[in-house]
């Protein structure tokens, strides 16, 4: 199982902005030498009653990022989310930073433009990003080195963030009382997001790991921040599953009985156009599309 290519040192100061809504945590991770940053995993409002948009999370980013005195130089998300719209896009557009993600992200937009009968003219070459990230490439927030992880198994595309002592782990591991990520999506993978876990398991005991999402179990407090030995130790579902077998067994089993996110549908197909709403239609409204019956069944009763 390979690892980081070499030891990253440094200490990032990370901001975690909990979005209640989607259960959703996006970052600021800044140097805090030079004061440059990054944000990691930027929400895009959405309400899907009225089929309204806001930009109130992503700008509280950037207000966030001008108290502090930062100056912005990457807007990175770690795979397509599917349980809320990324403001990537958005933020292009009102601050010029180039956008970045995982570069398996054109198998999903392969897979997905089949899902919606997308014309030939949706280019599947990553071009919605001005980056596309390779497992062990290395780019620079400030004078702070980044290593990119590849990390599939909850997608085809996933990717960790790996800063100084901090990793951005996304959707692979929570909060230790809430377990593991699902691996029922399109393209994956249980038996593989246990190979990435075991990736993120041997990095130093002390590093620190921020997830992508917490969903409060018990009514608890948002939290987002543990670490390698914590997580060891504690886990509910690693502490269950000691071997790929078990956890195969445990996440599959687990995710039969889960329903689809509200969202997914909604919000892949803005999420592979780099966090981009569709083009206006001739009247000057953007729609979405909902292709019926793919995801298998509905869970009929619940809401």
């Amino acid at each position: 199982m390979p690892t980081l290519t070499s030891p990253l040192h440094g200490r990032p100061i990370v901001k975690g902005f909990y979005e209640k809504r989607t259960g959703s945590v996006q970052y600021v991770v800044a140097d805090p030498e030079t004061k440059k940053c990054a944000i990691i995993d930027p929400v895009l409002d959405f309400d899907p009653k009225s089929g309204a948009t806001a930009t109130t999370q992503a700008d509280e980013l950037l207000a966030h990022i001008e108290r502090e005195g930062y100056e912005l130089e990457w807007i990175l998300d770690t795979h397509p989310h599917a349980d809320h719209f990324s403001a990537a896009g958005y933020l292009k557009d009102k601050t010029g930073v180039p956008t970045a993600i995982g570069e398996k992200v054109v198998e999903v937009q392969k897979l997905w433009k089949g899902i919606y009968n997308w014309p030939d003219s949706f280019p599947t070459d990553g071009s919605q990003w001005d980056k596309l990230f390779a497992d062990g490439e290395r780019f620079k927030i400030g004078n702070m080195d980044v290593e990119v992880m590849f990390m599939p198994g909850h997608t085809l595309a996933s990717i960790t963030y790996v800063v100084g002592d901090a990793a951005f782990i996304h959707d692979t591991i929570f909060m230790p009382d809430s377990g593991t990520a699902r691996a029922d999506f399109p393209g994956g993978s249980a038996k593989v997001l246990w190979q990435s876990i075991q990736r993120i398991m041997s990095l130093p005991d002390d590093t620190r790991l921020f997830t992508g999402h917490d969903y409060r179990p018990g009514g608890r407090e948002a939290k987002w921040e543990s670490t390698v030995a914590q997580q060891r130790r504690e886990n509910t579902h690693l502490v269950k599953a000691k071997t790929e077998a078990e956890f195969v067994a445990l996440r599959e089993g687990r995710d039969r009985e889960l329903p689809m996110p509200k969202l997914i549908l909604n919000a892949l197909q803005v999420n592979i156009r780099g966090g981009r709403l569709p083009e206006p239609e001739s009247n000057g409204t953007r729609y979405l599309k909902i292709p019926l019956n793919v995801l298998g069944n509905a869970p009929w009763g619940d809401d």
